[in-house]
């Protein structure tokens, strides 16, 4: 038997995979990788290793989760070294959970290497700190949709009331409904909303709202996926940090140089 690592790739920034995430895509035999992970990961492979694209598009899978699994478990089992690399982390609405459920049905040893998530690096590339001792107490990760067979279970009243900060994961099509659910639980309509767009990478863009306009604003400016959304008042204190889209060009540390 080989060995398969489940490996967050972080939120864009090829800079922000940790130490251990980079040794992993070095020494994989097979890499089976994201939509989401920054190609130039890629380029540390080692120049024999497979690399097969994994990428999914809304409601438009290159490989199906069934079929990514079965491959990760057939390289395995060839007494290969396999690394899963995810964008993000993988086990935030990243899918790790199952593969590593699928892992363990087979006997095959696997281990997990968390990633920084998009939650917490969006916000903090557009200069937005998910929990703040003036504002913000509490912070939730909340996905903007969930599997077709499944009923929308969010506890959507704790969420408009007892949470300070909401990441929203993959919520851009499903906005109209996220608004809506808030604000009939009782979520103040000025509360700030920000809109992160490609976040930690180069072309970030980020837009601010409120929670009663934010429909009308994301239509303005043409939003679309990839994107995390933050509701919250830590929103408010983008007017003083926002710290990267100003010069995009600071955060280049010379990856190609770091390794």
């Amino acid at each position: 038997m080989g060995k398969v690592y489940l490996v967050g790739a972080g939120p864009g920034d090829p800079d922000l995979i940790t130490i251990k995430g980079l040794k992993c895509i070095k020494e994989a035999d097979v890499i089976l990788y994201d939509r989401l992970v920054n190609k130039e990961l890629l380029n540390y492979a080692k120049s024999s290793a497979e690399l097969i694209y994994c990428g999914k598009l809304p409601n438009n899978h290159s490989l199906q989760q069934e079929t990514i699994n079965e491959t990760i478990i057939i390289h395995a089992q060839q007494g290969k070294v396999v690394t899963r690399l995810k964008g993000g982390d993988p086990f935030v609405f990243g899918r790790g959970g199952e593969e590593a459920e699928a892992l363990f049905n087979y006997g095959i040893e696997f281990e997990v290497i968390p990633g920084i998530t998009a939650g917490i690096a969006a916000p903090a590339y557009a200069g937005i700190p998910v929990t703040h001792r003036d504002y913000a107490a509490t912070f939730a990760v909340v996905t903007g949709h969930r599997k077709d067979d499944f009923e929308d279970d969010t506890k959507w009243g704790h969420l408009a009331k007892g949470i300070d900060t909401l990441a929203v994961y993959m919520g851009v099509k499903n906005l109209p409904f996220i608004q809506a659910k808030l604000l009939e639980h009782g979520k103040d309509p000025s509360t700030p909303v920000a809109i992160i767009h490609w976040g930690t990478l180069h072309n970030q863009k980020t837009i601010v709202s409120s929670l009663g306009s934010v429909l009308e604003t994301a239509a303005k400016e043409k939003i679309e996926n990839p994107c995390m959304i933050i509701i919250g008042e830590v929103v408010r204190m983008r007017e003083k940090l926002q710290w990267f889209e100003q010069n995009p060009s600071q955060n280049n540390l010379l990856f190609s140089e770091a390794y």
